[in-house]
């Protein structure tokens, strides 16, 4: 534990926590006070002015980061015969449907994105009370569920992901790795702070972004200047 303290005030010492930096000096902070043995992501947590019980103050959508997120996805395609051929060629990992559903219902979660057709929505719809709480329910607003497969598993392999807002008004994101060099981190956090400012709802009161903070998997978080974003 003591080991731990140790790094954890060389990571502190290196930065002012009291202080808001700019998304680039963030990026390169963060890269010097991470100090796991393994290759951690790098995730924002911005807090916004909204109120999510309002339907009319739901932020959520998606976003294909530049540099992808340094993870591998492992992609499901639940489609009807007719498309598999089309969901293997664009690289899904698992392809099928009546299997997998059977699988996902005895508790089978093993990957992190789902993507589906229209017409088989209603099997998907039925595994919702376990894909619901792990954020894998496929969802037209996501792009997931189409007829355009193979884009679909594309974009999922190549950086695009999804993000909403919590019950507590936060959104959390991973904009990619420690070992992405701190430009990269700094230009896929940029464009999702970007797609996050053209989703702001009419109806939000007051200030919209209300705090930034980037941080690692271990890491102490760096506070984002909100001004950056008003």
């Amino acid at each position: 534990m003591a080991t731990l303290t140790k790094k954890r005030k060389a990571a502190e010492s290196k930065f002012n926590a009291a202080k808001s930096y700019t998304i680039p000096e963030a990026s390169k902070i963060v890269k010097e006070i991470t100090f796991t043995k393994f290759d951690a992501s790098v995730d924002l947590a911005i807090r916004l002015g909204v109120d999510p019980r309002k339907a009319n103050q739901m932020v959520r959508g998606t976003v294909t980061l530049p540099h992808g997120t340094g993870k591998t996805m492992r992609v499901l395609a639940l489609v009807t015969p007719d498309k598999e051929q089309e969901a293997k060629q664009a690289g899904a990992d698992f392809v099928g449907l009546d299997e997998f559903v059977e699988k996902i219902k005895g508790g089978w979660t093993d990957i992190d994105v789902i993507i589906t057709m229209p017409s088989v929505m209603g099997k998907v719809g039925a595994l919702g009370r376990i894909l619901g709480p792990r954020g894998l329910m496929p969802n037209p607003k996501t792009g997931t569920v189409t007829m355009d497969v193979a884009k679909a598993v594309q974009d999922a392999k190549g950086g695009k992901i999804d993000f909403k807002v919590d019950k507590s008004g936060i959104i959390h994101a991973s904009v990619g790795k420690v070992s992405f060099d701190a430009q990269k981190i700094s230009e896929n956090a940029q464009e999702l702070m970007q797609t996050i400012m053209k989703l702001k709802p009419s109806s939000a009161k007051g200030a919209y972004v209300r705090s930034v903070t980037m941080s690692s998997t271990m890491s102490p978080g760096i506070q984002i200047d909100t001004k950056l974003f008003s």
